[in-house]
């Protein structure tokens, strides 16, 4: 409730104090009116002194009684219109201290490490942000403005029933909403293993069926259709048996409430009965505790429900609060700055005895030391888990490295503020994702400022112009989810696009033409011929035939450079490189 109060107060909400004060306010007076009209009504009826026959003086009613009648009237609109009025003034300040805890779960979630994300499922994390960010605002609206007003509505009950009726009633009052309380408690706690269980069923069908609707090829190339359906039917079958019994649980609930507050309600009615006929009450009296009483019991209609979602909302608020706990790796040094001004010629990139380690098992690069020249192309090679990945993350500064240094224009990357670092530095990974949004949107991420001219022009770079020119909606057409409407290859060149729109000072193409088509990979690779120009660039292959020309290739091998020097250097030495090249041109 502290970490939500807090987050109500920075919500950015304008009126906020003014919204929250108000608020408030009008919960209090809706509960006097709420608590008060039925006083103000017994008393009402009290001035109605019939003489002989039943019959009133003059056989009009009394002004008395038409006055209270009214202010009855006006203090009930007052206990009914005063939450609504409430929710127009707060509902500004509920919706905004969502979107602030949405905002900044998201954006804190950004900014954590690469191995967080790894090692987390990013739907678990999803759902983490959505839950979390909506149970603000029904934690708002259940504690703040459900759970307490009914408790003040209880003392003032109290008060009203022991001034102004009997203490007996109140007595009778609190136990039965004591019983109540306890009762609904009780059951909802057991109903939750029902839920649990159809939550579990729901979770379930969901996921079967999203899984076959994704992989509806393999699906259908197996001929596994009447399989997937069975296995759907057999969940459904699951989710109906749990929905019933969470659905009798329920009515038993339901049940139990009824019969303890009829029986309250029954008990006090007979005791202010008795009370009248032993002429200690007034007629007026009983109709003040019938009204009282069912004002208490109108809000306890919904406390099941509320008790157990509040547990639940109180659990995905702690996982959001959990989750902006954890602290982000890589941050601004108190000290970091811009990088100097471009040379126009690239970026100056070393790496100084640089060693990672992934884990206690797996070693990613140890004491690397390496130099790239502004303007040069550097190429990294060799098997798979040799550190080629983990050197691309430490030069775009995914990660920090444990051991050594690596500077950029003669500045340790450590000192340099990370959007200029990420200013600088454009990747083309091996597999492209790309955004469910239009191909220009998906091109120009990289420089939104850019006009549609520099976004055509780094199009037709990457050889992408005569397929959008083929397309009725050219590059408004969308690409789908994670650009699965494109093929491959076609999802690579718009990556590319993307890297040459941002124009880098270091670019890093990992096995950037390794979804292409032979005549397609050579025109790419004169295209990013030409766009290393005036720039460095760091390029992992595979295919040691797109890497012949690079200035500097060097061979790792678990975590090591093995060779270094330029193609005709490494063959002419015969040593590992050499050995690659001729298994790859033998098989060619």
């Amino acid at each position: 409730m502290a970490d939500l109060g807090r987050l109500v107060l920075r919500s950015g909400a304008p009126n906020l104090r003014l919204r929250i004060g108000a608020a408030l306010a009008l919960v209090v007076v809706g509960k006097l009116a709420s608590v008060w009209s039925p006083v103000v009504l017994g008393d009402a009826v009290n001035t109605l002194t019939p003489q002989a026959g039943g019959i009133l003086p003059g056989g009009t009613l009394g002004s008395g009684f038409v006055a209270g009648a009214l202010i009855f009237a006006a203090l009930s609109f007052i206990a009914a219109g005063a939450p609504y009025v409430r929710d127009v003034i707060f509902t500004r300040v509920a919706q905004s201290t969502m979107a602030r805890a949405a905002v900044e779960t998201f954006q804190h979630a950004l900014s954590l490490s690469l191995d967080f994300h790894q090692s987390k499922q990013m739907g678990s994390l999803s759902r983490i942000i959505d839950r979390g960010s909506r149970s603000t605002d029904f934690l708002i609206r259940s504690v703040v403005f459900s759970i307490g007003p009914t408790l003040i509505e209880l003392v003032l009950g109290m008060v009203v029933m022991i001034t102004r009726l009997d203490w007996r009633f109140a007595l009778t009052a609190f136990v039965s909403i004591a019983i109540y309380v306890v009762v609904t408690f009780r059951i909802t706690d057991w109903r939750l293993s029902h839920r649990r269980a159809l939550n579990d069923a729901d979770s379930r069908t969901a996921g079967l069926s999203v899984d076959a609707l994704i992989n509806y090829e393999t699906v259908k190339t197996f001929g596994a259709e009447r399989r997937v359906v069975g296995a759907y039917a057999e969940a459904m079958d699951a989710y109906v048996d749990a929905s019933v019994q969470a659905n009798t649980s329920l009515n038993l609930l339901n049940a139990a409430q009824s019969v303890i507050l009829n029986l309250g309600l029954a008990v006090m009615t007979v005791m202010a009965g008795l009370a009248v006929m032993h002429g200690e009450m007034r007629v007026g009296q009983v109709v003040t505790a019938v009204l009282l009483l069912r004002g208490l019991y109108q809000p306890l209609g919904v406390l099941g429900f509320n008790y157990r979602e509040i547990r639940q909302a109180f659990i995905d608020m702690e996982q959001m609060v959990d989750l902006t706990k954890v602290a982000p790796e890589i941050v601004d040094s108190p000290d970091a700055r811009d990088l100097p001004p471009a040379s126009g010629q690239g970026a100056a990139v070393a790496f100084e005895h640089v060693g990672f380690r992934h884990d206690a098992r797996s070693l990613g690069l140890n004491d690397v030391s390496f130099e790239a020249r502004p303007g040069q192309t550097v190429a990294l090679v060799g098997p798979s888990g040799a550190g080629k990945t983990t050197a691309v993350r430490l030069a775009m500064r995914l990660i920090d490295p444990q051991e050594g240094r690596m500077r950029i224009d003669g500045v340790d990357m450590r000192q340099v503020k990370l959007d200029a670092l990420r200013g600088a530095v454009a990747l083309v990974p091996q597999d492209v994702a790309l955004f469910n949004d239009t191909l220009y949107r998906n091109i120009a991420f990289a420089r939104p400022d850019a006009n549609p001219q520099d976004v055509r022009a780094a199009a037709d770079a990457a050889e992408l112009g005569a397929f959008i020119d083929s397309l009725p909606q050219g590059m408004s057409t969308r690409v789908g989810e994670r650009g699965l409407k494109l093929s491959g290859g076609e999802r690579q060149r718009v990556g590319i696009a993307r890297a040459l729109l941002a124009n880098p000072r270091l670019l890093i193409l990992d096995e950037a033409t390794s979804a292409l088509d032979g005549p397609t990979e050579a025109a790419i690779q004169d295209t990013l011929r030409k766009a290393r120009a005036g720039r460095t660039t760091l390029v992992i292959a595979h295919r040691l035939s797109t890497i012949v020309d690079a200035d500097q290739i060097l061979v790792l091998r678990r975590g090591k450079i093995v060779e270094r020097g330029a193609h005709a250097e490494l063959l002419a030495k015969g040593g590992e490189y050499a050995a690659l090249w001729r298994r790859q041109t033998r098989a060619a």
